[in-house]
């Protein structure tokens, strides 16, 4: 079999609209040099930690948690599990019910990547109502060896914002408490359900001391 190679990773631009959860930075490229007015193309980054596509590292909401250059890197390249809950609608729960039929398949080293299809909405209003992991199911994930889990939309968590928000960080505080990561903002997971045994890799920039980062997210399977 030859090498196949899916695009995990929606693009960072200046130019199309994006999404980012409300508050933190958004992305903005300079030119600092460019040709032919210098010898070469050099262009300014700004952007959060948290945006795009990216990885949250355990300090992201653990306060002595790993920060994201400390994090195995082994267990950011794996065999993916994907749990596909295309059919759940707006703010519709994802329970455990609906990841029990994948637990065969489930153990350590796995990346489990929640499909809810909501990366479609990706820089629209709507994008924030994507269907959200029950926090029990994120407990069972986590009890089964699971340690790194990936979602097509903003977060894996209900999207509640100001007055709804709680100090409850559900998920989130199941997976990063239990040492693991979660990757956010994922595209074309969907394609991912066609492959037989699809390895994910969604490996950070080795940024000191930081709580995420972005990241080029891919799957693949076959030969080199």
């Amino acid at each position: 079999m030859s090498l196949r190679i899916i695009d995990l990773s929606h693009t960072l631009t200046t130019i199309g609209l994006m999404s980012t959860w409300p508050g933190h930075p958004t992305f903005s490229a300079t030119k600092t040099s460019s040709i032919p007015e210098q010898r070469s193309n050099v262009t300014m980054l700004s952007l959060g930690s948290h945006t795009g596509t990216h990885i949250d590292a355990p300090s992201h909401f653990i306060a002595d948690g790993e920060t994201i250059d400390e994090f195995d890197l082994r267990r950011l390249l794996g065999r993916a599990v994907v749990v596909d809950a295309r059919k759940k609608g707006p703010r519709e729960r994802i329970a455990w019910d609906d990841v029990q039929q994948y637990e065969d398949k489930l153990g350590e080293g796995v990346i489990v990547l929640i499909c809810t299809g909501w990366s479609r909405f990706w820089g629209q209003a709507n994008y924030g109502d994507h269907p959200f992991l029950d926090v029990d199911a994120a407990r069972k994930l986590v009890e089964r060896g699971v340690r790194v889990i990936g979602v097509d939309a903003l977060s894996p968590d209900e999207m509640k914002i100001g007055e709804e928000e709680s100090e409850d960080i559900g998920v989130h505080g199941v997976v990063l408490g239990a040492g693991g990561a979660i990757a956010e903002n994922l595209r074309g997971v969907e394609e991912v359900i066609g492959m037989e045994r699809p390895v994910v890799s969604l490996l950070p920039i080795k940024i000191g001391g930081c709580d995420g980062s972005p990241i080029r997210a891919i799957a693949f399977e076959g030969a080199m």
